[in-house]
């Protein structure tokens, strides 16, 4: 249920829906693009429409916009991505929000959709963001980093087993798994907004983080990586029971005033 003090609307496209959620009070000027996780097959869930109330609480009355956007194996590549880019330009050029109001925030795979969103971006000409935020991001569909075999019987999610969403990807379809439009690890972050990323160091999933700010700061790209030390998977989900959950959402809340101060 929407909280009392938001407002709560669903945007029709001809594709997919997008959740917009709004304060009734505040108007900031500012808004979230919250792209979901769900290893690309997973639709959106009410997890995250709790998310987008926390990113507007942290972020001070922001607007949240949440795409429903379409998912595998019925869409594979580059569905979401097409999806994406359609709930971006429509912050842009129908909500008239400029890129310096905008942070784009994502989880698993919408923490990679989000870098292979900012890669389109620029590469067509598109403003980039203020600001990324990725809680472990999915960026290597080809997992080619040391942490799947290094974290593989301590991963309490993914591991000691391929038979998952990691090794099963029905997203990729005919694509190059490196492709950076599905890998960002592959593409080149030059010039892009500062990010913010955090993993835990259970996840076999860790190595996709660590990459992605080792290159990205060897490109000039402002970079927090925070890793979470016993941690899993999008450890932020357990906010009410877990103290690190807790730190961690304080530390987006800090990271987004600051991008909204500068």
């Amino acid at each position: 249920r929407c909280p009392a003090e938001y407002i709560y609307e669903l945007v029709k496209t001809e594709q997919f829906v997008m959740e917009y959620l709004k304060p009734k009070q505040a108007v900031t000027g500012r808004v979230i693009l919250q792209l979901h996780g769900g290893g690309y097959i997973g639709p959106m869930k009410n997890i995250y429409r709790r998310f987008a109330v926390k990113y507007s609480q942290i972020s001070f009355g922001a607007d949240v916009l949440t795409p429903d956007y379409r998912v595998a194996p019925e869409h594979p590549y580059p569905a979401a991505l097409e999806d994406a880019v359609y709930a971006y330009r429509w912050l842009l050029e129908e909500k008239k929000y400029q890129p310096s109001q905008i942070v784009v925030a994502g989880d698993s795979a919408g923490g990679g959709l989000a870098l292979a969103l900012c890669l389109y971006a620029k590469d067509h000409g598109l403003p980039l963001p203020a600001g990324i935020i990725t809680m472990s991001p999915w960026t290597d569909v080809s997992l080619s980093g040391a942490s799947y075999e290094e974290n593989y019987t301590i991963d309490p999610l993914f591991g000691n087993s391929k038979e998952n969403m990691l090794y099963q990807c029905s997203y990729i379809g005919n694509a190059n798994p490196k492709n950076p439009y599905l890998s960002p690890l592959f593409g080149d972050f030059e010039g892009f907004p500062p990010m913010l990323i955090q993993v835990g160091s259970y996840e076999m999933l860790l190595s996709d983080s660590v990459d992605v700010a080792a290159k990205a700061r060897g490109q000039g790209v402002k970079v927090r990586l925070s890793i979470y030390d016993g941690m899993f998977h999008i450890f932020q989900m357990a906010a009410k029971m877990l103290p690190e959950s807790r730190k961690a959402w304080v530390e987006i809340g800090k990271f987004i005033e600051i991008l909204l101060r500068e």
